[in-house]
């Protein structure tokens, strides 16, 4: 066989293989996005709500705060982290509901200034349960953002009893238009990357000198 089409062939068995790896691995993605649709549009906090040591609001989203606040008034747990209010923030910075209950509560509640990511959120979280010698928590962050939320406290507190308490944002309440579909898949995505642990492979490689 002359060489140019065993060169071909070899080249046309290597797109192929491509080609089926790669539509393998969406398939793949696929079915993975579809049972990850499932647990987010079932997602309810537990009834009754667990008794824990702290509440962690995870701030970035609608809602949130409200419903951590309201955990701390039924007396669920005796102190709250609103993790990733921004530098600046103070309590009265809320709406107007959440301001007067947060003002009310002030003494249990504590600002997290630092974080600006969901792996922010884990290492503020962290300080604030060791300082606190904390066992539990209930954690309070959008639905669609949980599953992700609960990989990075697992991870950074694998010795802490996690208790979620998901929200339904507002713009999860049009469940099959597509800038939700959009926002689901792209939090999906960075889901998986925190799962595998490439998050972790990448801050490490970014933080090498």
């Amino acid at each position: 066989m002359p060489r140019a089409r065993r060169f071909r062939r070899r080249r046309f068995s290597i797109l192929r293989l491509l080609a089926n790896t790669l539509i393998a691995l969406c398939g793949l993605w696929l079915a993975g996005f579809l049972v990850f649709l499932a647990v987010v549009f079932t997602a309810t906090p537990p009834n009754p709500m667990p008794h824990a040591d702290g509440i962690v609001a995870l701030t970035g989203g609608d809602d949130r705060v409200g419903a951590a606040l309201a955990l701390l008034a039924d007396r669920d747990a005796p102190l709250l982290l609103i993790s990733g209010a921004g530098r600046g923030t103070y309590l009265g910075d809320f709406t107007a509901d959440d301001a007067a209950a947060a003002t009310h509560f002030a003494s249990a509640i504590t600002l997290g200034h630092m974080a600006g990511t969901t792996h922010g959120n884990a290492l503020e979280t962290t300080n604030w349960v060791r300082a606190h010698n904390m066992h539990s928590l209930i954690i309070v962050t959008a639905d669609y953002h949980m599953p992700r939320a609960m990989q990075e406290m697992h991870q950074a507190l694998p010795d802490i009893t996690l208790i979620p308490a998901p929200v339904r944002p507002p713009a999860m309440r049009k469940l099959l238009s597509l800038p939700t579909l959009r926002l689901l898949a792209g939090e999906y995505s960075k889901y998986l990357v925190v799962r595998s642990g490439l998050r972790r492979l990448a801050a490490s490689l970014i933080t090498q000198d």
